[in-house]
């Protein structure tokens, strides 16, 4: 049964949020990748590990200090855009953006007065403090910055979030990577505030083109606004503070039974597997799940792009998965080294991990979209709680590779998880074709991951070429099969316009 004309327009909004996203989000990694590269040589090992603590330190402030607004802004602005009621537009745009800069000021001074307080927790001494408190215009900028980003997120302005990333990111590497070239370690804090201007002034550049009438409300009326904000912001902020705890917590497990080498391994690994998907999980967040809110209230209209997202998802995902997997080792050694080989032992097993996590996402979206702040929050605490168990029973039987297998073990829970509650909800199941998908790639990943872990090194690469080979093929058949030929058309039309400019 061929998919509607509707069916295909939704099917092209999701690819083309994906291709839009996924290539600022490659941009992004490259300039990353430089301004990294020059920051190691300036600055070496002690450089980058202070600036490490001051982003980690900046990062857990903005968490507490947002009170998760940024995210939850992202459902509040869906939900009032979708009504098309002008009003309750203005009323809420004009409440996060005064929201957000009361807290973002809340925050830069709570973080001047515990400056000394920060310093003595995060070095021992307070000698650092005036480098904290200056670091609170960064705080007070991301708070802002997120609010930005949240807003155009919620309206769907994707070009618009797409480009800021950019610009952001470039501005950000031109202006800061001299500060540290004349400065060296002195040149750390002025490099963080500068980083975060011109990401606030990116977000503002775009945030400015929505015009709204402002609307005439006291203090109080703003506050009484943001309840809704309030509400699942803290479940956001709770997530954040339980994700982040967990992580350190995963980290301290590993340094005592692996050693800091085994810390470093599983870093690498897991930077190196979550770089592609990392790509489609953004752009999910950026249109999937304001879509998603518009519609909530109409359980067979939210099942059908659940279903529609993570057909699309998959499809995009696989081949990059398996060209991960193919060549890891390769990549370990060229952005590593060669003693990061035994990462690739990690990988083999987490990759099953990130296919089962494009899977999962966009039915963990179904949570947010409806609302359910506490049942978020609650799926999320267990999710968490399920991991930090599997890496330490999975490091005592397997030793370094049980950080994978745990991290597979627990994206099948999670899975597991989210499906009952989804079903729940709104008596989601996947389509059988979604389930066909599913059942199709999950045997060619694992038929690669025995290839390369029980045959040759030549014949495992050659093997794997067949594979991705066909894999690749086979999905953009089917992304060709749900979008149509005009879609594709009209984006190489757009191509050629602007490299004929």
């Amino acid at each position: 049964m061929k998919d509607s004309l509707e069916d295909r327009k939704s099917y092209g909004q999701i690819l083309k949020a994906t291709t839009l996203i996924g290539g600022s989000q490659i941009i992004n990694i490259f300039l990353g990748i430089i301004r990294t590269k020059f920051l190691a040589i300036l600055l070496g090992p002690v450089g980058i590990g202070l600036m490490g603590v001051y982003n980690s330190l900046t990062q857990l402030i903005v968490t507490i200090s947002g009170l998760g607004i940024g995210s939850s802004a992202v459902r509040e602005v869906a939900s009032a855009s979708s009504t098309g009621d002008q009003v309750r537009i203005n009323r809420t745009i004009f409440t996060l953006r005064r929201f957000s800069f009361f807290l973002g000021i809340l925050g830069m001074v709570v973080t001047v007065l515990l400056s000394g307080l920060l310093s003595k927790v995060s070095f021992g001494t307070q000698n650092h403090h005036i480098d904290i408190a200056f670091l609170s215009v960064v705080i007070c900028f991301s708070i802002i910055t997120a609010s930005q980003t949240a807003l155009l997120q919620g309206l769907r302005r994707i070009r618009d979030i797409a480009a800021l990333s950019i610009l952001g990111s470039i501005f950000g590497t031109v202006c800061s990577i001299p500060l540290i070239y004349w400065w060296r370690q002195k040149g750390i804090v002025p490099f963080l505030i500068t980083v975060s201007a011109m990401n606030l002034l990116a977000s503002w550049f775009y945030a400015r083109k929505i015009k709204i009438v402002n609307p005439k409300m006291q203090f109080a009326e703003v506050l009484a606004e943001s309840k809704g904000l309030l509400i699942l912001g803290l479940a956001f902020m709770g997530s954040g503070l339980v994700s982040q705890g967990t992580s350190y917590l995963i980290r301290i497990v590993l340094l005592r039974s692996l050693g800091l080498e085994g810390v470093g391994l599983y870093q690498a690994a897991f930077t190196l597997s979550s770089i592609y998907i990392g790509v489609i999980l953004t752009a999910m967040g950026l249109d999937y799940y304001p879509r998603l809110t518009a519609i909530s209230d109409n359980n067979k209209a939210c099942n059908l792009l659940i279903n529609q997202q993570t057909q699309v998802g998959l499809l995009v995902a696989a081949p990059g998965i398996i060209a991960t997997l193919i060549f890891a080792p390769f990549v370990l050694e060229i952005f590593y080294s060669s003693k990061f080989i035994p990462a690739y032992g990690i990988l083999r097993w987490s990759i099953l991990g990130v296919f089962l996590r494009v899977v999962s996402w966009p039915l963990g979206y179904l949570i947010l979209a409806k609302g359910k702040a506490m049942l978020f929050f609650v799926t999320e605490l267990i999710a968490n709680v399920v991991h930090l168990i599997l890496i330490w029973i999975g490091t005592k039987i397997f030793g370094l590779n049980g950080t994978g297998i745990a991290f597979f073990g627990l994206y099948i829970i999670y899975s597991l998880m989210v499906l009952y509650v989804g079903f729940r909800l709104t008596r989601f199941i996947w389509s059988t074709k979604n389930l066909r998908l599913i059942f199709l790639i999950l045997i060619i990943i694992g038929f690669s991951v025995f290839s390369s872990a029980y045959t040759s090194k030549n014949i495992a690469l050659a093997t794997g070429f067949i594979i991705a080979g066909f894999a690749g093929f086979y999905c953009f058949k089917r992304l060709y099969g749900l979008v149509g030929k005009e879609w594709f058309s009209l984006i190489w039309a757009r191509v050629r316009g602007h490299v004929n400019r």
